[in-house]
C-alpha cells in the first residue's frame, strides 16, 4: 500500500468484476485484502505492485497497454451508458484488456482519447499542474476580433471556473456564412471547457474536434479506429508531463 497510486475501489471496479460502489462496499465489508492484510478504508490505494484478493479470489494483473482512438461525434467517453448509446470501448474490438479512457471528449466532440489500462499513467497526465497540451479546432458561429480573442489568454469566466487557452490561431473566416474556424491550445480540461468558453464570448461552437494530445495526432486514422502506443510514444507523454 502506498500514498501514490490508483483508490482501491477503482482498481476493483477496473478489473470488471463489480461496479465502483460495490467494490466500496466489499471493502467496507472487509471482503478485500491488499498484500495478504484485510483492507476497511476507502481511502487506501494501491500500484501495480500490490497484490489484491477480492472475497478470496486473486485480481489477475494484466500487463500495461496504451492505445490513440480517433473518437467519433455521437459516441459516449466511458465504459457503460445508463442510456444505452454507444461508448468507447465498443470500438475498441480486438483488445482483450479492461483499458479505461483519459478524461473525456463530450458526445458531440470528436478527435483523439487516449484508453489504457495504467491509472498512474492516466493520472500522470489528467492532473492540472502537468499542463500536457491539448490541440482542438473549432468551427465557432461568428467571427470574434482580436480583442475578444484576447480574452482566451486572460481567462473567461463560466459559472465559478475561470476557462483559458494558452495559444489560439485564426484557420479561416467566412463573411457570407458568418463562421470561422479557430485552433485553441489549452493546457487544462475543464468539463466542456471550449464550447462554454466561446459561449461566454458570444460565439458558439458548432463543431469541435480535438486534433493533438501532447506528441500524438490522429495521423493514419479514421473516425471509430484506433492503434496501440509504441514504446517510444508513452515514454514522450509520460516524460513531458513530468517535465511540465
Amino acid at each position: 500500500m502506498t500514498t501514490s497510486g490508483e483508490r482501491l475501489q477503482k482498481v476493483i471496479a477496473q478489473s470488471g468484476i463489480t461496479s465502483r460502489r460495490k467494490a466500496e462496499q466489499m471493502i467496507i465489508d472487509g471482503k478485500v485484502k491488499v498484500n495478504g492484510e484485510t483492507v476497511t478504508e476507502l481511502g487506501t490505494k494501491v500500484t501495480g505492485s500490490d497484490n489484491v484478493e477480492v472475497d478470496g479470489v486473486p485480481l489477475e494483473k494484466e500487463d500495461f497497454v496504451y492505445y490513440v482512438l480517433y473518437k467519433p461525434r455521437g459516441v459516449i467517453s466511458s465504459l457503460k451508458d445508463d442510456k444505452d448509446r454507444k461508448v468507447v470501448i465498443d470500438l475498441m474490438e480486438g483488445v482483450s484488456e479492461r483499458v479505461f479512457p483519459i478524461g473525456r471528449l463530450d458526445y458531440d466532440t470528436s478527435g483523439i482519447l487516449l484508453l489504457t489500462n495504467d491509472g498512474n499513467f492516466a493520472n500522470l497526465l489528467m492532473h492540472p499542474k502537468h499542463g500536457v497540451e491539448k490541440v482542438y479546432v473549432a468551427k465557432i458561429k461568428g467571427i470574434p476580433g482580436k480583442r475578444e480573442l484576447g480574452r482566451l489568454k486572460r481567462g473567461v469566466k463560466s459559472d465559478k471556473d475561470l476557462l483559458k487557452a494558452s495559444n489560439y490561431n485564426v484557420l479561416s473566416t467566412d463573411k457570407k456564412k458568418n463562421t470561422a474556424i479557430i485552433e485553441l491550445t489549452l493546457q487544462e480540461g475543464k468539463n466542456r471547457h471550449v464550447r462554454r468558453m466561446m459561449e461566454q464570448l458570444g460565439y458558439p461552437v458548432m463543431k469541435l474536434k480535438r486534433e493533438r494530445y501532447g506528441v500524438l495526432t490522429l495521423d493514419g486514422l479514421r473516425p471509430g479506429e484506433y492503434r496501440a502506443l509504441s514504446p517510444k510514444e508513452v515514454k514522450q507523454m509520460r516524460n513531458s508531463a513530468i517535465k511540465l
